[in-house]
């Protein structure tokens, strides 16, 4: 086999497997509820029962943010109102589970970060939130729960009780970013926070992290 001929397969499979995990996210957001559906702005309830039907749930949730490619996913992205959420903030973590969150502290300083939502399909914007925090909440067993959590981490666990408490990124966003993601959406279009927004914080020094889609 030549050199050539090697390329090409392996261009050929490459292109295969990004057609496949692209596949694969549309499947997992056509479970997803999208932006406009009630229960997006509905408070969950507390969690009552532990068993195998939580540990399927669990399990299900965080398919469906894999393959979605999400760092977080509230129970009620999947319309259920109960106080669950499962996050992977890193590439090499493994998928966690977290039954009635609580914001235990949050620090002083905050950063600004883009912020996609797995609900909000193309769009993003810019969400200033507490660098650090300590949460508190059960695993999928019922045992206790706590975690000191900074950075990327801090920012999906607030993302994601946000969304149980029925709060989305829009709520949360600067005034005209919403307007700009609400018509973005309204006419099927994609959107993001303008550069000269994004260079505009950079020369008043304030601290911006990467995006995050949850």
């Amino acid at each position: 086999m030549s050199e050539n001929t090697e390329t090409e397969t392996g261009e050929h499979e490459q292109s295969e497997l990004e057609d496949e995990l692209l596949e694969r996210r549309e499947a997992a957001l056509s479970l997803v509820v999208q932006f406009g559906d009630p229960v997006l702005k509905s408070k969950a309830s507390p969690v009552g029962e532990f068993g195998s039907e939580l540990r399927d749930e669990v399990e299900r949730m965080a398919a469906i943010m894999r393959d979605a490619m999400g760092v977080g996913l509230a129970a009620t992205q999947v319309g259920v109102l109960r106080r669950l959420l499962v996050f992977q903030a890193g590439a090499d973590s493994e998928p966690t589970a977290l039954v009635n969150p609580e914001i235990e502290w949050l620090s002083d300083e905050v950063v600004i970060a883009e912020e996609g939502c797995l609900s909000l399909p193309r769009v993003s914007m810019d969400v200033e939130r507490p660098l650090h925090g300590r949460f508190n909440g059960l695993d999928a067993d019922g045992k206790p729960v706590r975690l000191e959590a900074s950075g990327l981490e801090a920012r999906v666990l607030q993302h994601e009780i946000d969304h149980l408490d029925g709060v989305l990124i829009l709520d949360r966003a600067p005034r005209a970013q919403r307007k700009g993601a609400l018509r973005a959406m309204r006419e099927g279009e994609s959107y993001s926070p303008p550069l000269a927004e994004q260079e505009a914080a950079e020369e008043a020094g304030e601290h911006r992290e990467p995006r995050t889609e949850a």
